[in-house]
């Protein structure tokens, strides 16, 4: 377990902080901004972010107030698509998967201490439930966050319940106990179900994509309208989201090519 104090700790947390704030606002932020949404001194934003433009992470443009993303960060997030090769490999499986259960089909990445939708296959029905490809998600709400929390390391799981565990809905789970209860479950069976708990009216099953070395990288999840999880029907998308996660491991560690001939 590595080192939870110390002024390097802190100081590497918060470069992480603010490199976060870039993957899901505006284009550009400012110091003000930063420094407003983080709960840290302009002074303390302003040398982080000096550091990063240094380093090519972060890059300013002529005539536009703030910083961007710099080419720095543009490689590291070409290699971290390259690596994280999980949505050509679960397409065929998630459209299929799709297809079995007629709800929409979802993949998710753990991005820090966040999930984010990946991408998404709609249900046909006429009543479905759609995602925001994109946003950031806690990890304590909604089955595709809890699948993801029960397979983190110990450690890590406890810092995200000690951290705060905010409702989205009247049905989220804000007792560290009994969320520590609920991801002992999860982890022994593998799947987690959500009835409301993210999103009012919405049920979803999912499990989490772990690669064999043990990494979590994200989770996958049927999702739909909340009446029409039937216990009869969680129980049956139970055993097919475990078949997927299964299938989309292997496509994806035997490489692109095995992921194409699949669905």
């Amino acid at each position: 377990m590595p080192s939870q104090g110390g002024t390097g700790t802190e100081a590497a947390a918060r470069v992480a902080d603010v490199l976060l704030l870039f993957t899901g606002g505006p284009e550009y932020l400012g110091v003000s901004t930063i420094s407003r949404q983080l709960g840290i001194s302009k002074a303390v934003v302003y040398r982080i972010l000096q550091s990063l433009v240094s380093r090519d992470v972060l890059a300013t443009t002529p005539g536009v107030t703030g910083y961007r993303l710099g080419p720095a960060a543009v490689a590291l997030g070409a290699s971290a698509l390259r690596r994280f090769d999980a949505k050509t490999a679960a397409a065929p499986v998630l459209r299929r998967l799709r297809d079995e259960t007629g709800e929409t089909t979802t993949l998710s990445g753990l991005v820090g201490d966040e999930r984010v939708y990946l991408e998404q296959f709609d249900s046909r029905a006429e009543i479905k439930m759609t995602v925001d490809i994109g946003t950031r998600f806690p990890l304590h709400a909604g089955s595709s966050g809890k699948a993801i929390l029960a397979q983190l390391p110990q450690w890590r799981r406890e810092e995200i319940l000690e951290g705060g565990l905010g409702a989205l809905t009247d049905r989220t789970v804000t007792d560290p106990a009994t969320l520590r209860e609920q991801l002992d479950a999860i982890g022994a069976d593998g799947v987690a179900v959500s009835l409301g708990e993210r999103q009012s009216g919405a049920g979803s099953v999912a499990a989490a994509l772990v690669t064999p070395d043990g990494e979590v990288h994200g989770a996958i999840s049927v999702c739909g309208p909340e009446y029409r999880f039937t216990p009869e029907k969680i129980e049956r998308y139970r055993e097919l989201v475990r078949e997927a996660t299964t299938e989309i491991i292997r496509n994806w560690t035997n490489g692109p090519a095995a992921g194409g001939h699949r669905g």
